[in-house]
Formats: C-alpha cells, structure tokens, sequence
C-alpha cells in the first residue's frame, strides 16, 4: 500500500546513517544471495577489488577498508541476485507479455544467462549459441549499402578495455557513429569547458576538496545519484568549508548526513550539517544567477581592486573586455526574473564567494539538460576565471559524472566527433584509412532511425529505449531497424523494443570473476576526477555461459571485419594487450600496465591543472554569450491558454539511472509508487489541485504531436513556482526528440513545458 507524506521536510532524519543501513540490508536479502553480496562489499572501490558499478565519484587516498554507499549496494546486490532469466524464462513468457511488465519488474527478474534470438515471427526469444549470434551481426552489417548505417551506442559502465575495441572495431568497419549516454547528460560540460579551457573534464581532484574554502554544489543531488560525495562534503564542512548548495529542489542529502561509519553520529541519531546556506532558484535560471554574481563582482572591482584577480585575468584569459559588456547589458530585472531569486540572495552568494580564497564550483545534470547549457557551464567557468579559482590547489572546476566509467569511454575514444590528433594515432598504429566525417550523436541516431538510415543498432550495454526522450518514436525508430543487438547483464525494457531482428548478449558483470585465455583479467576506469584504476571482480560468474564484454565485441569484429587489421581474439586473451595499444595511441597512458599497479592508480594529468590551455588561443577564454531570451515556459506561452509550467524528470532514491531497485523515494517521503508529480502549494491553490488528486500532464511544444501521460498523483512539494518534478523514464515520453541543448545536442530534461489537468 502507498503512503506519501504531503510536508517538508519529507524526511526528518540525516541522510545516510540508520536510514541507508536499513536499505541496504533489505536489498541484500531481496538478492537472495547474501553471502555473495556481503563478500563482494567488502572488496568494492579497494584496492585489488573491484570498483562499484554504480556512480563515477572518485576514491579517496584516505579511504578506509569499508568504501561503499547505500546505493553501490543496492547496485551489488542487484547484479549479485540468485535470479536467472535463461531459455525457460522466455518460452514463458512471450516479449508481448514482457511489454506489459513495468520496468522495475523486469530487472528484477534476474541475470540474463545465455544468448538469446528473436525472429521477429515467434514472439518469443529462443536460445542460440556465440558463433551463430556473431555470424547474423556480420551478415547484418555486410547488407548495409554504408557503415553508417550502423550505430554503436555505449553505456558507461563500459570499461575503457572493451571501449577501446569498441571504437577501434567501429572505426575499422567504416564509421564514427557511436552515440552513448554522455550525449544525454554531460555533453554540454564537455562542449562548454573545451570551449573556454581546452578541456573537456573536470579541474579538480579529490585533495583539492580538503583545501578549498567554499564549495558551491550546482544542480544536483548526491544523496541519490552519487552518496559517496556526501562523505567529502561531510569531512569539508566538518574542517569549517563553506558549502553552498544551489539546486531547484531541497534535496535531504544536501542538507544533513549521518556517515554509516561514524560511531558518534550514529550511536546518537545526528549528523553532519552539509549546506551552510541553500537556495533554490527557478529550473533553467542557474545562468542568471550566475549573471547576477558576475554583475555584483565588477560593481564591487570598482571600490575594491582585490575582488577580481586581473593577474590571471591578463596572463591567462582572453576575451575579458567582451565578457564584462555582455554582464553590463543583463539587466538585474532580467537576472531576477529568470533565477526568482532575490538581490539580496545573489549578493550573499556573491559575498561568500569573495571571501573564499579557493572556491570550487561542482554541478550536474541540473545545469546540463536545458536549452542553454552550454553557456551555463561556459558562465560557471566565466565566475571561476574572474577571481582565478581555475589551476591552482583547492579550486576549480568539477562537472560530477554520472555512472562509472562514462568519462573513461570518451577518453579512450567512444565519440561521434574525434578530434583529428586521436584519428592520426589511430591509423599510424593500424595502419587503415579511418573514417574523419562525424557520426550521429543519441538524438542524431534516433532522427537516422526513423529515417531509415541506420538500420543496425548494436548497444554496449544500457538501457536506450528507457534512457532517451520521446518514448513513443524511440520505439518507432528501433522497431524500424533490420537488427538490434543487446550486451547486457540484466532484462530491461530495451530487450523488448527490438528491431525485425533482435540479439540479447548476455555479459559478465562488474563484481563477476572474467577468466580468458590467459588466466584471470583486470580492467580498469576512469572517475571524475581523472584518475585511472583497475577493477577485478570477486564474484564466480552467474552463468558459465556468460562472456566479458571484451570476449562479445571481439567475436562481433572478428566474424565483422576479420582479423587482418587488428588481432581481436588476441587482445581478447589478454586485456594487458589492450592496455599496450592505449598506451601507444592516447597522450597520459604510457606504461599503462605499470601505471595501473599502484594502489589506488595514477591520474591522467589536466593541462588546466598547471594553467595550460588547449585553445586554438593558449588562452582560457571568456564566453560573451547573452542571458537566454526566453526560458522554456516562456517560449511556449503562446501555444495554450493553460498555465504553463517547467517540468525536470529526476530519479527516486530507488533508483540509478533507469534501473529502478525499489519502489520507494524516502528522502522525499515517497513509498510504494512512482507515478507521482512534484508541485509548488501556490501553484496547486491556481490549478484547484489537492496533495493526492491525479493529473494528466501533457506537454506543451512549438510541434503538432500530443505527448501526455496520465493518471500521475500530485504531491504537494517544496518547489519554486512555476516548476514541477516527476520521475524518469515514466516522463520520458513528454520530453520530444527536437528539444536539445544548443551547441551539444543533449534532450533538455530538466526543461520541458508542461499543462496539467485534473482527472
């Protein structure tokens, strides 16, 4: 039975401490295979262990013995289940009943064992071996009149081993399509740092947390999506850090943690206060905030020369003189109207930052899944620059990545746009003509899809008919497909949108034991910040028939494209193998065998890091961009006479990215269900809604297509006005494939106009 709690604070307790203990012990036992879930904890983020599948938070050097969240654990026990989808499982139950089954449960249906085929005429999957699965991928890719019409999706718990081979085999077969997951949440970080830094990652490391004065935590919420945050957040407010959390939604974890492995704080039921201050701006209005900043920065530069430092301003940057006219023609209406902050809010954020010697500025994918997110991060870059917090210790920038090893797969070079020095490298050592015109990114495959110019879709793991926008032509654009291919650990929804033709591959996990040819394997990855690691897993495989992702794409390229170019079966013998040929190709890995031994691995140095830029310039560069002209709810305005408000599809607590492990969303006093909606108490009042009527939510867009879901439970929310919060991939529908960030491509999730009506 559901009960949700109508008042904020939802939850009253300390995130973390008695509350994620009780969690966690419950998805354990709900595995049905403690004792390997327990035994695989105790080896999570350690050295000679594995590293967590879940969120990409980097190790501290100080880690103690015990190195997992509430959240890893679930993540653990969820691979570690006793529950098997094999041969029998799918001559049960048909892919048309499978359709009907709700995400949730079937995931928690178990381990996929063997390789599986569907004709597109049964309805069911019926078993099929490796070689006869690699063959039909081949014969699939030799019809198609162009490699282009393959597309090469990645998910990122990929390692960088079998991401490697991934992008080489791709690149041998003819093309740059690899879409993945980094196109539906980091891209504009990517996009917007290149563009000012010359890099795309993170500035920061885990020690420059310990020196910083204040940290400035944008557009996300780590108790959920990355918990293990909240322990560094936790040992910098306790050494007197000033942590400013600036975020759409109150979220628990920002606000008080209890650390699990605290015997004070959990022996007393208290915790640590994280946020010293908290303000909630209105979704979309992170770059009028920051605005706002920059605007009261160079008014004070006129009474205080200390305020900006124009030392690094005039060694370093490039671009200032345009960058400050720009802050003079944004209004302070405008800032206001867009941030619904108040003056005085910005000039106490502005206050402490001022008085922060080291500032770092830290964000997610609340600044990264609008319209204009580019220029976000570019304006968040621009403050940092002002006062010189980038490449020195205990400041800088830190985009948090979101699963564990998506930063890796982009540095090995899982990118539909390489640069031209990666694509160099790549021919001197294998000596092909690599293909140099740019690939489709996520929504560019999907738009290919329905055109009909891709026809093959081979997914490196993840979910992608539950992760992408506009559900209903995701579904379309596979279905159009002569061939889909599935390497996965577990069922989910995009085993069941299949193409005329459908493979599931099923794979080793994470914490899994891969044994090859010559003994047992190490991979490695990559954390936010830059630092390199290797995982072995400690748990016997669920199935013997199961493969490690490397062994699959190396089958596939072999029977694909031979083995004349590149030797696939022996890089599959041995990942050390692979691990010499990154060395050779990519800037930061040499000795890559060796680097990977030391206890905690080696870091991939940023240029940044020492002031160095890799602009065509040398110089770090001031973004001159103009507030938006309009937000999301203003752009539409006109298409209805309905009141228009601002909907962001988030995640439960329950949940890391589209795997749903439970039901429940305690941090926001949500048990029991998920077809529930966020909303403002004023805003309820003007729509005539009560806390627990249900809605119809329909978007509102400049096109002609009806995107609605219905019957979604309001919930009366501390929430800014005009903004609304539901969860994904239940929203996902309402999210239409046209509506992407400028300049990187990325579906504008926190950002969709939406009508609601009462049922």
């Amino acid at each position: 039975m559901s009960k949700t709690n109508s008042n904020n604070p939802a939850y009253s307790p300390a995130a973390g401490g008695w509350g994620a203990l009780k969690s966690s012990t419950k998805h354990i036992i709900q595995s049905e295979n403690a004792m390997k879930g327990v035994k695989a904890l105790l080896r999570a983020n350690q050295p000679g262990g594995f590293d967590c599948p879940g969120c990409a938070w980097g190790d501290s050097s100080t880690a103690g013995k015990i190195d997992f969240c509430e959240n890893g654990v679930k993540a653990i026990a969820w691979e570690a289940t006793s529950k098997r989808v094999d041969a029998t499982f799918f001559k049960q139950h048909s892919i048309t009943e499978l359709k009907s089954w709700d995400d949730h449960s079937l995931e928690k249906s178990g381990r996929l064992t063997e390789p599986m085929f569907y004709d597109g005429e049964s309805d069911h999957y019926q078993p099929i071996s490796w070689d006869k699965a690699f063959s039909i991928v081949a014969d699939s890719l030799a019809n198609l009149s162009s490699p282009n019409e393959a597309l090469l999706y990645t998910s990122g718990r990929a390692s960088n081993e079998v991401a490697y081979m991934y992008q080489l085999f791709g690149r041998v077969l003819g093309t740059n399509n690899f879409p993945d997951c980094s196109n539906m949440c980091h891209e504009a970080s990517g996009v917007g740092m290149t563009n000012s830094l010359g890099t795309g990652k993170g500035t920061v490391t885990m020690e420059d947390f310990n020196e910083a004065d204040a940290i400035f935590v944008f557009g996300q919420n780590p108790g959920t999506n990355h918990p293990r945050m909240l322990g560094t957040l936790r040992k910098a407010s306790k050494r007197g850090a000033t942590i400013v959390s600036i975020n759409n939604l109150k979220e628990r974890g920002l606000e008080k943690f209890s650390d699990p492995q605290s015997a004070k704080e959990m022996i007393l039921f208290t915790g640590t206060k994280i946020s010293q201050y908290y303000f909630t701006p209105r979704l979309g209005g992170d770059m009028a905030l920051l605005r706002g900043v920059a605007k009261s920065l160079f008014k004070r530069f006129e009474q205080d020369k200390s305020v900006l430092d124009m030392e690094f301003i005039n060694e370093h940057c490039q671009y200032f003189e345009a960058y400050k006219r720009s802050v003079e023609l944004s209004s302070w209406d405008k800032i206001i109207s867009q941030c619904s902050l108040t003056r005085e809010d910005i000039e106490q954020i502005t206050d402490i930052y001022v008085n922060s010697k080291k500032a770092i500025f830290t964000w997610a994918m609340g600044i990264t899944q609008h319209r204009h997110s580019v220029a976000t991060v570019r304006e968040l870059v621009n403050v940092l620059m002002l006062r010189g917090n980038i490449g020195k210790p205990g400041a800088g920038a830190c985009p948090v990545r979101g699963h564990s090893n998506v930063q890796g797969n982009r540095t090995v070079g899982i990118n539909e746009k390489p640069s031209m020095d990666f694509l160099d490298a790549l021919e001197q050592k294998y000596s092909f003509s690599v293909p140099r015109d740019d690939g489709f990114n996520t929504v560019e495959s999907i738009h290919a899809m329905l055109s009909n110019k891709a026809k093959v879709f081979i997914a490196l793991g993840g979910n992608f008919a539950a992760a992408t926008p506009d559900t209903k032509r995701i579904y379309t654009a596979l279905g159009q497909c002569d061939l889909t291919v599935q390497i996965s650990t577990k069922l989910n929804r995009s085993h069941l949108m299949t193409g005329k033709n459908a493979l599931i591959l099923p794979c080793l996990g994470r914490t899994e034991i891969d044994t090859q040819q010559s003994g047992e394997q190490c991979i490695t990855v990559e954390d936010s910040m830059s630092m390199v690691h290797s995982s072995r897993g400690q748990n016997e495989p669920a199935s013997e028939h199961l493969r490690s992702e490397t062994a699959i794409i190396a089958g596939i390229a072999a029977a694909s494209v031979g083995n004349k170019t590149v030797n696939w079966n022996k890089l599959a013998s041995d990942y050390a193998y692979i691990r010499d040929d990154i060395s050779e190709v990519i800037p930061g890995f040499e000795q890559y065998n060796e680097q990977i031994k030391a206890s905690r691995g080696f870091y991939l140095t940023n240029p940044v890091a020492n002031r160095q830029w890799n602009t065509p310039t040398k110089k770090a560069v001031f973004s001159a961009a103009l507030l938006p002209e309009e937000l999301a709810h203003e752009r539409v305005k006109h298409r209805t006479d309905n009141m228009v408000l601002t909907l962001q599809t988030l995640r439960s607590h329950d949940q890391y990215n589209t795997t749903i492990y439970g039901m429940d969303d305690r941090y926001r006093g949500v048990y029991g269900e998920r077809k529930v909606i966020f909303v403002n108490a004023d805003d309820m009042e003007k729509l005539s809604l009560e806390h627990g009527d249900y809605v119809k939510i329909t978007t509102i867009s400049n096109d002609d297509i009806e995107r609605s879901v219905e019957s979604f439970k309001v919930i009366e929310y501390a929430i800014p006005q005009g903004c609304v919060a539901a969860y994904y991939p239940e929203t996902n529908p309402l999210v239409p494939l046209e509506s992407i960030a400028d300049g990187c491509g990325t579906p504008t999730y926190k950002s969709i106009p939406i009508s609601l009506e009462k049922v």
